[in-house]
């Protein structure tokens, strides 16, 4: 009996198009999209250049990832910048949700007149943060400094210590960001040590404000000083105060961490954060302040190109309702809890037969917040190799590497995926 044409073994169009894993790729990038992947695998196929049960994988191989993809953070970075900072909490992705149809962001349903636009998340800013006479949101913690320099200060002078020009993420930096603006920086001090005496020599009739940033990114030990912003408020000019990492409260386990109410308290006019950091909600940009001042960033034109839209707005209120976040869950982990749950993960790989040790860990907060904070912890630590195939595998897994050995800190992992971690691993092992 003849061999049948290996190309009459070519699975249909119809057929793999209900296939599970394609129907799901048409359910997202549309089957049009979908169906010319396929007939271009088929043709392959035709050609001789796949095996008919190659069809499949070369169709789904061919078509995009879906982007953004969710990963599981095992790095012991809390606030991991190229991760996306704060992962949201589950009633600020039910918010997510629900703010993505039709909304009432601008309308009071009893009256159906406009209302004031993200009232459910200014005030629970507001509330939060009872020392903040006003309070706005713009779209990051970088827009509300620029919204201030504009408003305040443009064609106008900014008094600010040398060794606060920080650089931020990807290159920019904090001059060149505020200069945008048409302000001019007035720098005083030097890079390691500034005395009030430098500011008050500095500050005259074309002062728009004092800025006091936190150098959240970095520290400086040694022979240093710097001016608390109490003794800058007595300067008699409006106290910007940028701290950054969007803590509205004291932390006992971030002590030199500056927060919002402290900062106010000490006479800071106006404090500027960002949303996605230790507040562990969504990217936003975070005003809080004398009540003049904040009325006048938030009438200004440039106020409207900084809106935040309605699903941020509904993700910062949830979280600002929540009573937790993932974040402060992370940074709060009690070490011991996370090793017996590191280890039951280890035992439980090797039942399988795949070694794994439980080593010390040395987590961080990230996201330029707490320079030098390190946070107790444990990891799993594998062979170097599992890194590349757990990071592009499915979920993606993020670890870090120390000493040739891969380590996972499961701190940042939800408890619920550690079946997850343990099936991926595996699935190298194999």
């Amino acid at each position: 009996m003849r061999d049948v044409d290996p190309r009459r073994r070519v699975p249909r169009t119809d057929a793999l198009l209900a296939d599970p894993a394609l129907a799901a790729a048409a359910g997202t990038l549309g089957r049009d999209r979908v169906k010319a992947a396929i007939v271009r695998a088929q043709r392959r196929a035709r050609a001789g250049e796949l095996t008919p049960e190659q069809v499949r994988d070369a169709a789904l191989a061919e078509l995009p990832a879906p982007t953004p993809r969710a990963v599981l953070n095992a790095t012991g970075v809390v606030l991991h910048t190229n991760l996306g900072r704060a992962p949201l909490s589950a009633a600020a992705v039910d918010a997510l949700v629900a703010a993505a149809g039709h909304t009432d962001v601008e309308l009071d349903l009893r009256t159906g007149r406009r209302a004031r636009r993200g009232r459910d998340a200014l005030d629970a800013l507001a509330a939060a943060v009872p020392d903040a006479p006003a309070v706005h949101v713009v779209n990051n913690g970088a827009a509300a400094l620029v919204l201030a320099a504009t408003a305040l200060a443009a064609d106008r002078e900014i008094v600010v210590s040398r060794g606060e020009l920080v650089e931020i993420g990807d290159g920019f930096r904090l001059p060149d960001l505020l200069e945008s603006t048409g302000a001019r920086l007035r720098e005083v001090g030097t890079t390691n040590r500034t005395g009030l005496a430098d500011y008050a020599a500095a500050v005259g009739p074309r002062t728009g404000f004092v800025l006091k940033v936190h150098p959240s990114n970095f520290r400086v030990t040694g022979f240093t000083s710097a001016v608390p912003v109490g003794d800058l408020a007595t300067l008699g000019v409006p106290v910007v105060a940028d701290i950054g990492s969007g803590l509205l409260a004291p932390d006992p386990l971030l002590p030199d961490e500056p927060d919002a109410a402290t900062t106010l308290r000490a006479g800071a006019h106006l404090v500027t954060a960002s949303g996605d950091k230790l507040l562990g909600g969504p990217q936003a940009g975070l005003l809080l302040g004398a009540a003049d001042l904040v009325e006048r960033l938030r009438r200004h034109p440039l106020a409207r190109a900084l809106r935040v839209d309605k699903l941020t707005l509904a993700a910062l209120a949830a979280t600002l309702h929540a009573p937790t976040t993932p974040t402060r869950e992370a940074l709060h982990a009690e070490p011991g809890a996370l090793r017996a749950r590191t280890e039951r993960l280890r035992d439980r790989l090797g039942e399988d037969g795949c070694k794994a040790e439980v080593v010390p860990s040395a987590a961080v907060v990230g996201g330029g917040g707490a320079p030098g904070v390190e946070l107790d912890s444990w990891a799993l630590s594998l062979p170097e190799r599992y890194t590349e195939p757990l990071r592009t595998g499915a979920p993606p897994i993020l670890g870090r590497v120390l000493h040739g050995r891969l380590l996972l800190d499961l701190r940042c992992v939800p408890a619920d995926a550690d079946p997850d971690v343990r099936a991926a691993i595996l699935r190298v092992g194999a």
